[in-house]
């Protein structure tokens, strides 16, 4: 059990509540994150030999590699309104479905357009997982230590990048290449995309033994059940937050898409704020080191064991930087955290950019020599470094808390599609890209870090210690 203090402006009295029980509650619903990680990083060892199997172009590779954030587009602006239905737990449940389907059909896929169907199947359970994780652990947490159980999120989400590029990296090495037959016949590649079938199972399994969220009890007229879910986690004035759920909800109907409308080019500022803070997360270029980093690095003179070994070490640096997160977030604050993380992100994507317009060319590929190899991983890391411990998951937390009651679930669902149509073309537009020329990459990610710089200054609000019933 913990005790802290109530937010900033309440009654001086002592909040207390039972950290493991709200600990394994987020966890629980942060497996959607894992999944969300692992699916969308898990084609970054098998790009190479996809596109020699199935003989795939530049244009072709690029949107086999981003399809999935198509369906992830439409899974998240979905997952809002059918949560706000059906309950929090049930998308979980879908959520679960969708990535095991995805993960059996894309390591059986006979060509480039059925793994395509596949991988937009899986984006549909990435982009409800994305919504519905943030949704739920705000929900149910105590305001004093919401912003580390919303880090939780993006804690599970780089783990799920991790162990999708560490089994990449081990049944690659097992088989002796992505492209080579490993177990049953089956190339190893294959077999990278239908390990995810484990660990969505499992979260199905999981999110049946968590209760649904008390907000949604609540709406549907289940106070005596919300009542439950909140002594499960709080010992003190369980009452009070049951009063002020009812008082927020008793005035609002479920959320839709009118309720998001606005004086500001159709919506709210604050969802305007929302959707921006989403495409800034991503237009930083972060799902380039994700998704084609094993391929970069190969193009600048690494074998691909050590290309893929590299992104897992990448991967790793991501995680403890997500801790280091997790740990400060409730106490220096959300926004410090994103401005610390913009000016960062601007450096070292400068010197990204600087160094590959130094570099030599070699059959149309980047050559870097000697001290300029180790300057360019140490930029790209120390750029992971920034992104990972603030807008990796300030922004997820932020999205999780920022919007009122009434339209919660709607916004965090506009605003999780516009982070997936966002994504979608940073990483459709990178081969193109690249094959212009990587500075010429990095320095658009560049500006678009810089510009972040000035958009949290100005619009993004703080709100640590505050209660979702009191946000506005």
């Amino acid at each position: 059990m913990a005790t802290t203090d109530s937010t900033a402006g309440a009654p001086a009295q002592r909040e207390q509540y039972d950290t493991g029980r709200a600990v394994l509650l987020a966890t629980v619903a942060a497996l959607g994150g894992f999944l969300f990680g692992f699916d969308t990083a898990v084609i970054n060892g098998a790009v190479t030999a996809i596109r020699d199997q199935f003989g795939m172009g530049t244009g072709l590779t690029g949107f086999a590699v981003s399809s999935a954030l198509l369906g992830c587009a439409v899974g998240a602006w979905l997952a809002g309104r059918l949560a706000d239905r059906q309950g929090r737990i049930r998308v979980m449940l879908l959520s679960s479905l969708l990535f095991t389907v995805s993960a059996i059909g894309s390591g059986l896929a006979v060509g480039p357009w059925d793994l395509i169907l596949w991988r937009v199947v899986g984006g549909l359970g990435v982009g409800a997982a994305s919504v519905i994780a943030p949704a739920y652990i705000a929900e149910i947490s105590p305001a004093s230590i919401r912003g580390r159980l919303g880090s939780l999120q993006q804690l599970a989400i780089v783990t799920g990048i991790f162990v999708a590029l560490l089994t990449d990296y081990f049944l690659a090495t097992a088989a002796g290449g992505a492209a080579e037959d490993f177990w049953f016949g089956l190339e190893a590649w294959r077999w990278m995309f239908m390990s995810e079938a484990i660990p969505a199972v499992a979260y199905g399994i999981l999110a049946m033994g968590i209760p649904e969220s008390p907000r949604y009890l609540v709406a549907r007229g289940k106070d005596k059940d919300a009542r439950g879910v909140l002594g499960q986690i709080l010992k003190t004035g369980i009452d009070e937050r049951l009063r002020e759920i009812k008082r927020t909800v008793s005035t609002e109907a479920r959320s839709s898409v009118r309720d998001l409308r606005g004086p500001a080019l159709g919506l709210l500022p604050i969802v305007w704020v929302g959707i921006a803070l989403s495409l800034f997360q991503q237009f930083v270029g972060i799902n380039v080191i994700f998704y084609y980093s094993s391929t970069l690095w190969r193009s600048v003179g690494f074998s691909e064991d050590d290309a893929l070994l590299q992104t897992v070490i990448t991967s790793v640096t991501n995680i403890v930087v997500t801790v280091v997160a997790i740990s400060i977030i409730d106490k220096v604050g959300r926004r410090n955290l994103l401005l610390v993380g913009s000016a960062g992100m601007t450096v070292s994507l400068g010197v990204l950019a600087a160094t590959f317009a130094t570099a030599r060319i070699v059959d149309g590929e980047p050559v870097l020599d000697g001290t300029a190899g180790v300057v360019a991983l140490v930029a790209a890391n120390l750029f992971v470094v920034f992104f990972g411990a603030s807008w990796g998951p300030a922004v997820w937390v932020l999205l999780g808390e920022m919007f009122n009651n009434k339209i919660r679930a709607s916004a965090l669902g506009l605003a999780a599609a516009a982070q997936w149509i966002g994504n979608f073309l940073i990483s459709t537009t990178f081969p193109a890209l690249s094959s212009v020329g990587l500075s010429l990459a990095y320095g658009l990610y560049t500006t678009f870090a810089l510009l972040s710089f000035f958009f949290v200054l100005k619009f993004v609000r703080e709100t640590k210690g505050r209660e979702l019933e009191d946000m506005e």
